[in-house]
């Protein structure tokens, strides 16, 4: 007997809609706010988008029968360059691709059955958002916080605008369907001071308890802290000075040359007008058109300016070398060059036949510099430095940044990896830039009363050429200034779609607020996140650190009581089919709107759960379809059989003590309970398949029995939540077991007397099974062969003889 999926969940789906049962509170009594992240809209959404929102509804679920008022909202990460390209590429507006995306999306995810507040949807494309993104960008301004500069930037050529550093990857694009090799370009470009909170971004993660901690890691690598000493050395002939940044001051006098990275805003004041200057000019566009790894990796090579500096410490003049192997991204972008003491400097130095010079000796030992083959970069006793001379390095380094402080040449100081986030993009298909630029007055912000500033809607060449396709569309470009009114410009750019997503959960709070992105009272109800979940640590450098910046201004600004936005976050492996991570462009993404049609919602999420543990990756698979089948029908089977025998009332102290089918069910509730609070799906299932077992072949149909399958409905109802309201009903039960409290278990009754024997298939262990006393060896096959995890292992193949150990274990040879 096979349930009717499709009359089954289109019956449930419109119940819980037209009971507004997932519509959350607008003041919660006990509040629990449950965010999975939102999805771009590339088209119907895949089996591999569903595992992210399945994962999510499960905990909604649970914690809704646990007594909360759950917050479950979704929305759409509508701007960005996929939509913007594939627009181009089907001669479409990327607005009418993106809404019909959703559209279709929208379909699939309420199909899914997913507990959403649908009245709280957000779409970052539409006005009524992207009016706020831009309020976000006004309020970093007023704060110090925006500015627009000249700079070196990535410049992705395949998608013909700039990326910020958290989206090179290895050298190139982010994107999966460009990842072009990033160059460097100078370019005028907007940007968010994200280092004025760096500190308190890493100091932060220490509260994080919830947080993964490798996610925690990648954060604090990337802010990157490095506690040493700023050092000023002087251009000779130049009104030029360098800063440089060192944790090893200890090892200035063994400086003999200095390398500054080919991005550097100092090299043109350096070179201009010397004879140099042609050969740097070509070396420096060179180094741009190289990845950061190849100017680590590859030898160390540079060209030299014909300048010198002078050592702050002795008056020695060196040369200054343009060298690709500095990166403007890491401390000053300007290096002190001692080769006796540092690897790279030491290639450097044997390249161009520079003097190495030995200034640190090992504790027990000495070094000759004739003699070295490598740099001596360990801590050891300084030598050849004057005052101090002797001194071992820990005493050297602040010896030495003191000595540089009094002389006011130098101190100590804090440098962080993390630099200022570029936001500009030279695209249409984004939130446009609230700036206007004056002949008279200069750059000024738009009024917050003409916000938003709209994108035009009928522009009809999308084809990026190097700058933003707005800035030929004269409607937009022209207009007045806010405060002269004299003719004016807007700025051409679009902002980097990760804004969006900085700010996005704030809005889901009060989506339909006119006159603020959120009222504070909203923000005071429902912040922080108590459960944010999806991605992987790839988010960990973009994402994640950009919504935990923008939670800190809006508290800095007095707009939020809370300075962090999410007390706990979990992440999720991919869905592979076939070996490879299920997408569209890959060929093997499986449409979740056909699948569901064909299988059922409680099929497609049975099997994504069962699979493997959410975290890890799951491959997508014919037989975990058929075993999520079985299973869904099997319980089917058990209630609609058994239907007069079920109760909802604990056996009876005679019936229960020392029935072990009884212990069997309390263990079980104890588990699923577990690990339904832990995001251990997978096992979860496993427990119900296996008191499954046990019901069928417990032989009696008892009070003990028939409270079992009420117990199994209860605990089904998180992971297949039409089927389980359904056979709720059949039962007698009222409403959706949504509304129900969470079943407890009995802890008396959790201890067993089972034995456990374990079944292996050709030696390896795969499940193990439980049973009472004494059990004839067919009665033990028979649970091994229903066992769905020994099923999974057998399909397609031939048994040749079963091994039986009494009591102890079965093996299946193939």
């Amino acid at each position: 007997m096979q349930f009717d999926h499709t009359k089954i969940e289109k019956k449930w789906q419109e119940s819980w809609r037209a009971n507004g049962l997932f519509r959350a509170p607008e003041k919660p009594k006990s509040k629990f706010y449950n965010l999975v992240m939102y999805a771009y809209p590339s088209g119907d959404i895949h089996m591999g988008h569903c595992k992210n929102y399945v994962i999510g509804d499960v905990y909604a679920r649970f914690i809704m029968r646990r007594g909360f008022d759950v917050l479950h909202p979704f929305g759409w990460d509508a701007f960005g360059l996929p939509a913007e390209n594939q627009a181009i590429k089907l001669g479409v507006h990327p607005e009418k691709w993106t809404l019909e995306n959703i559209r279709i999306s929208d379909n699939s995810l309420k199909l899914l059955g997913i507990s959403y507040d649908w009245d709280r949807e957000i779409i970052t494309c539409l006005p009524d958002y992207y009016k706020w993104t831009q309020w976000m960008f006004l309020l970093l301004y007023k704060r110090g916080l925006a500015y627009k500069k000249e700079a070196y930037v990535n410049w992705c050529p395949g998608c013909q605008t700039v990326l910020a550093n958290e989206q090179v990857i290895e050298g190139r694009c982010y994107r999966s369907n460009c990842q072009s090799v990033v160059e460097k370009r100078r370019l005028n470009q907007w940007f968010f001071r994200i280092t004025d909170y760096a500190e308190k971004l890493l100091d932060g993660l220490d509260g994080l308890d919830g947080w993964p901690e490798n996610v925690k890691a990648m954060q604090r690598n990337w802010i990157g802290k490095s506690e040493g000493c700023d050092i000023r050395f002087k251009v000779v002939d130049r009104d030029v000075n360098f800063q440089v940044f060192t944790t090893r001051p200890d090892t200035i006098y063994g400086v003999t040359f200095m390398s500054i990275a080919p991005e550097h805003p100092a090299v043109d004041d350096l070179v201009k007008g010397t004879s140099c200057e042609s050969l740097v000019r070509q070396y420096i566009q060179d180094a741009t058109k190289k990845t950061d790894r190849e100017r680590i990796e590859k030898e160390k090579d540079g060209v030299a300016t014909g300048c010198h500096a002078i050592n702050p410490v002795n008056g020695e003049k060196v040369p200054i070398f343009v060298a690709d192997y500095v990166l403007l991204e890491y401390g000053s972008g300007v290096v002190m060059g001692v080769p006796a003491h540092d690897a790279r400097d030491f290639q450097f130095a044997k390249k161009y036949d520079l003097p190495i010079r030995v200034v640190i000796k090992p504790p027990d030992g000495e070094l000759k510099a004739e003699t070295m083959t490598d740099a001596y970069e360990d801590f050891g006793v300084m030598v050849a430095s004057d005052e101090f001379t002797g001194l071992d390095s820990d005493k050297g380094i602040k010896a030495v940044t003191h000595f540089l402080a009094e002389k006011q040449l130098g101190g100590p100081s804090v440098h962080y990896r993390l630099k200022d986030w570029l936001i500009s993009r030279q695209r249409y298909w984004g939130a446009p830039i609230p700036i206007i630029y004056c002949g008279k007055c200069g750059m000024v912000p738009v009024p917050e009363k003409d916000l938003p500033v709209l994108l035009p809607e009928d522009v009809t060449d999308f084809v990026p050429r190097g700058k933003s396709p707005l800035a030929a569309v004269e409607r937009f470009i022209n207009t007045e200034c806010p405060k002269c009114g004299g003719k004016a410009q807007r700025d051409p750019d679009t902002m980097d779609t990760f804004v969006c997503s900085s700010w996005y959960f704030l809005r889901y709070l009060d989506p339909h607020n006119e006159h603020e992105f959120c009222s504070r009272a909203s923000a005071d109800c429902w912040l922080p996140i108590d459960q944010y979940i999806g991605g992987g640590s790839e988010h960990a450098t973009g994402h994640l650190i950009y919504f935990r910046f923008f939670t800190k201004v809006l508290f800095d600004a007095k707009y939020l009581s809370v300075d962090e936005p999410a007390k706990n976050l979990f992440n999720l492996g991919m869905v592979l089919k076939d070996g490879e991570v299920m997408s569209k462009s890959r060929g093997n993404a499986i449409p979740a709107g056909q699948f569901i049609s064909k299988h059922g919602a409680d099929v497609a999420r049975m099997t994504i759960l069962f699979a493997a543990p959410p975290e890890r990756e799951m491959e997508w698979s014919d037989e975990g379809v058929t075993g999520a089948e079985r299973f869904l029908n099997r319980m089917y089977r058990l209630v609609t059989e058994y239907k007069d025998t079920i109760t909802e009332k604990r056996p009876t102290h005679s019936a229960a003590d020392g029935d072990e089918l009884y212990v069997k069910i309390n263990q079980t509730i104890a588990k699923v309970t577990r690990d339904l609070q832990s995001f251990k799906y997978n096992t979860a299932i496993a427990a119900l398949w296996e008191l499954m077992n046990a019901l069928y072949l417990s032989g009696k149909h008892g009070e003990v029995f028939g409270y079992g399958v009420y117990a199994m409905i209860h605990m089904l109802a998180p992971f297949a939540p039409h089927l389980a309201d359904e056979l709720w009903s059949l039962t007698g039960g009222e409403g959706s077991l949504v509304r129900q409290p969470w079943i407890e278990y009995d802890e008396k009754h959790t201890q067993s007397k089972a034995t456990t024997i374990v079944i292996q298939i050709n030696g390896k262990v795969r499940s193990h099974i439980e049973v009472v006393g004494s059990v004839p060896e067919d009665t033990v096959k028979k649970m091994a062969f229903d066992d769905e995890r020994v099923r999974r292992h057998l399909e397609g193949k031939n048994v040749k003889k079963t091994v039986y150990i009494r009591d102890k274990l079965l093996n299946i040879v193939l």
